[in-house]
């Protein structure tokens, strides 16, 4: 959440910053107004506190000296009338501005490309040269189906469209796939974190899915719960409401979860595969840590999910993305993309965002700097990787002629010695 005093001090160029995330003008115009009303509700609320406290006194004074009150104490109720006016009149204000800030989108990093769509975003890296095949390569459906390893036509049955069971060496790929990448983070420093795929409504605030995003999400019915659409929520609202001890940071924390996600608005979009499903697993990557260190940090996030495309001898590039494709808590986000052959096209497999103090001031995460004064600190977060997908690039990268796969190297191990699928 932007910081609301900060926003009513740089009131131009929050506007012209926010533009180019498709916000309003008027939007900033009508939060600046509410708080403005506010800030007079406040000021009149506690001036009648004052006056309570002077009739108050007044009363004390004309009892002590046996004098008649009656209308000093006819003053205090109908001062306590008007405060009680002024308190709810307050409660509904403020109530207001924190909805109204809360809708709005972090601030872009100035160095990002502007832009109102994918079509602005910016390729700054290139890694591995995408496969010459000697045949015509099919889609990651095609063959896990025709090897028994993927069943989407029983997923459907059972839960629906865009779920799906792995079988046999599909299942043992998934989970390699995803051992490997967490013991890979382990090396770098992430700590592992198993976390619950239930969480509240103010983690879910914390981290800025609601209240915009409600219709993406899985909530269970009649209870404060909702099912996770990324680790990133538990990860990031671990210390939700603490105050980090500076000599921890920087915190790093990683965590295999499954990812539950409505989908809604995609209708049509990757209809076939393990691209777009509404339960899939995720290695995720949180970091919170010093703001001046919070960019050094994201190049290294983005390196590490880059390492696990690189083990895996995975082609892939880095772009970052426009002001109008980034995410809404992020100020900066470099999105790794792997190839996939059939499509003849990179598709997204990472996103790594720095999200700078826009998490922490909604889910009040603070350490105390030098100067022993609070700070927010900011919060990265990023996949390391999407699991589904890594496993639809092996599929399509790996394959072979006679429709068998080749397991990666690095991942014959997890895989207890298989070194093709057939």
């Amino acid at each position: 959440m932007l910081d609301i005093k900060m926003i009513r001090q740089n009131v131009a160029d929050i506007k012209k910053r926010l533009a180019t995330r498709g916000v309003k003008a008027e939007t900033i115009d009508e939060l600046i107004a509410e708080d403005q009303k506010r800030r007079e509700l406040v000021i009149d609320s506690e001036a009648l506190r004052q006056k309570r406290n002077e009739v108050s006194e007044a009363i004390a004074n004309a009892k002590r000296n046996k004098k008649d009150a009656s209308q000093q104490i006819a003053d205090m109720k109908e001062v306590g009338t008007k405060i009680k006016g002024l308190e709810e009149s307050l409660k509904n204000v403020e109530a207001r501005v924190k909805d109204m800030a809360a809708r709005l989108p972090n601030l872009p990093n100035p160095t990002i490309p502007v832009g109102p769509d994918e079509n602005a975003n910016v390729e700054i890296k290139v890694v591995g040269e995408p496969r010459k095949f000697d045949f015509e390569p099919k889609p990651h459906w095609e063959i896990g189906e025709k090897l028994d390893i993927l069943d989407f036509e029983r997923g459907a049955k059972v839960s629906g469209s865009r779920f799906l069971f792995y079988k046999g060496l599909g299942a043992k790929l998934e989970r390699a796939v995803y051992n490997f990448m967490l013991d890979e983070h382990e090396k770098e420093g992430y700590i592992e974190i198993l976390p619950p795929y239930l969480v509240n409504g103010a983690s879910m605030f914390g981290t800025s899915q609601f209240p915009k995003f409600k219709e993406d999400v899985f909530q269970i019915q009649g209870q404060d719960l909702t099912l996770i659409p990324t680790a990133e929520v538990p990860l990031t609202n671990y210390y939700r409401d603490e105050v980090i001890a500076e000599e921890k940071l920087p915190v790093y924390f990683t965590a295999l979860s499954p990812a539950f996600r409505s989908e809604a608005g995609s209708a049509g979009r990757d209809t076939r595969g393990l691209i777009r499903l509404h339960q899939f697993n995720k290695v995720e990557m949180v970091k919170y840590c010093k703001p001046q260190d919070s960019y050094n940090e994201l190049e290294k996030m983005t390196k590490n999910a880059g390492s696990i495309l690189e083990k895996l001898g995975l082609p892939y590039h880095i772009i970052t993305l426009s002001t109008g494709d980034m995410g809404f808590s992020a100020a900066m986000t470099h999105d790794l993309e792997v190839w996939i052959p059939a499509q003849n096209t990179y598709r997204e497999i990472s996103s790594c965002s720095n999200c700078e103090d826009f998490q922490a001031r909604r889910a009040h995460i603070q350490y105390r700097d030098e100067n022993g004064k609070l700070q927010f600190v900011h919060t990265l977060n990023g996949s390391g990787l999407a699991v589904g997908r890594t496993v639809a690039a092996i599929l399509e990268n790996y394959q072979n002629e006679d429709g068998t796969v080749s397991v990666p190297q690095v991942l014959q191990p997890y895989m207890h010695g298989v070194e093709v699928i057939k």
